[in-house]
């Protein structure tokens, strides 16, 4: 176990031994947690956050209240250790522990992001009882310590929404630049490790983008193509991600608002081509008055222009995968659908009916769905030979329609990474021409 208080080693926890040194200083309540004062857990959290924040070059910790983490396991993570226990896999994929670790309950309010299955649909997924079970069993566990399990990548569309200033630790890529720029909380892109310590001991490294000077705009990017529907703002983020990286950019040229579910879609894109965990758009995100502001007086490191070129470049090589038109799977709602697309995709669908080649099905959270299914839009996607799924999607439950060769998505996420995943070929495009191509069984974007 570790100390950044004093010199003094303390015991190791779960057989890890003392290591001096190191960037990160604790407060009192901080060094008892670390020496085991509660529990073995939190001590166990707390040995995880140091190593972390060392890395990170930071010089203490800070209070969250407020973590979303990807922690049920699913097939996935525990087919290596068969039939394992909950407590045994949390305690060695959430906290770094080879020992089983009696988990008190969550210090931080904690939700669980999107994970493998959705209950509702387990049987088209072709999930057998002992893999239902065993996530069933993970869920319990995690619902006993306080995880709260919202099961979504857009925890932000179902109530958990920061404030401004608000320091979290959450992971997934629309979610991360979404409320550090929308909504101006503070979040770094964490992993499944640190946001299970910061639950536990209600803290994370203060580093990153925690800190206010590193909050401000690197890059000016200047629209010079129109970006006005959901679909272009996909591909402007992919293009962002593509060119920046990890940088952070403040975008000049945008007329009026912006819609927030365009925001959701422009994050994702640019965080799936690139890491782009934050952005300014002056009179529209959360801390950017003007592109002088957003830069906080200095120059830009370089400057960026969207193009109509870029626009078309872009929306090629996100259909690069695709050799033919026939389509046998269309997948909509990456990140998870807002009310107002899953209502897009019930109007476009209303008293039409879907190919019987094709598979359409529609992603949104479970308590939107509800909604949705209370004011009559998931009957009408349904009538239509539709499906309106919650808690997953194709790429994390790793799963597509048995013949599934080609698939259409209006998600630039999800046809970056599912061709990948899957094996399967994309077309992108936007909501309605991916409703066509659930109509006719071809693709004519």
């Amino acid at each position: 176990m570790l100390t950044r208080t004093g010199t003094t080693p303390l015991a190791p926890v779960s057989g890890r031994p003392y290591r001096p040194g190191g960037t990160v200083r604790l407060t009192d309540v901080e060094r008892d947690m670390a020496e085991g004062g509660h529990g073995e857990a939190v001590a166990a959290a707390m040995d995880l956050l140091i190593r972390y924040g060392d890395i990170l070059g930071a010089g203490r910790l800070v209070e969250t209240g407020n973590v979303c983490g990807a922690n049920i396991f699913g097939p996935r993570h525990s087919r290596v250790y068969g039939d394992a226990d909950p407590v045994a896999l949390f305690s060695e994929f959430s906290l770094d522990s080879a020992t089983p670790l009696d988990v008190p309950p969550m210090r931080a309010h904690s939700c669980q992001l999107i994970g493998p299955y959705d209950p509702a649909n387990a049987e088209l997924q072709g999930l057998d009882d002992a893999t239902l079970d065993e996530i069933t069993r993970s869920e319990r566990y995690l619902a006993s310590l306080g995880v709260s399990l919202l099961n979504t990548c857009t925890p932000y569309q179902v109530g958990n929404v920061p404030a401004r200033g608000e320091h979290c630790a959450w992971m997934e890529s629309s979610a991360v630049p979404y409320i550090n720029s929308l909504l101006g909380a503070r979040t770094n892109t964490e992993g499944r490790e640190s946001t299970a310590a910061a639950m536990v001991t209600g803290r994370i490294p203060y580093a990153g983008l925690h800190l206010t000077e590193n909050r401000y705009a690197t890059h000016l990017v200047r629209v010079g193509t129109p970006v006005e529907s959901t679909f272009d703002w996909s591909v402007f983020g992919y293009f962002l991600g593509r060119h920046l990286r990890h940088e952070i950019p403040v975008i000049a040229g945008v007329p009026g608002g912006v819609d927030p579910v365009s925001l959701k879609q422009f994050g994702a894109s640019a965080n799936s081509s690139g890491d782009v965990e934050m952005y300014h758009i002056p009179g529209v995100t959360a801390e950017a008055v003007s592109v002088e502001h957003a830069l906080n007086g200095r120059p830009p490191v370089a400057e960026l222009r969207f193009t109509r070129r870029d626009h078309e470049d872009v929306v090629e090589q996100l259909n690069s995968t695709a050799t033919g038109d026939d389509i046998q799977f269309v997948m909509i709602g990456c990140p998870h659908a807002s009310l107002g697309q899953v209502l897009e995709v019930a109007r476009l669908l209303d008293g039409r009916r879907v190919s019987d080649s094709v598979h359409l099905w529609v992603y949104t959270p479970s308590a939107l769905r509800e909604v949705a299914r209370r004011n009559g839009w998931v009957d009408i996607i349904e009538r239509a030979g539709g499906k309106v799924w919650a808690d997953t999607c194709p790429a994390i439950g790793q799963f597509v329609p048995p013949g599934t060769k080609r698939f259409a998505t209006d998600s630039a996420k999800q046809v970056h990474y599912l061709p990948a995943i899957m094996g399967v070929e994309g077309r992108f495009g936007t909501t309605e021409a991916c409703v066509r191509a659930a109509l006719t069984g071809r693709w004519a974007a």
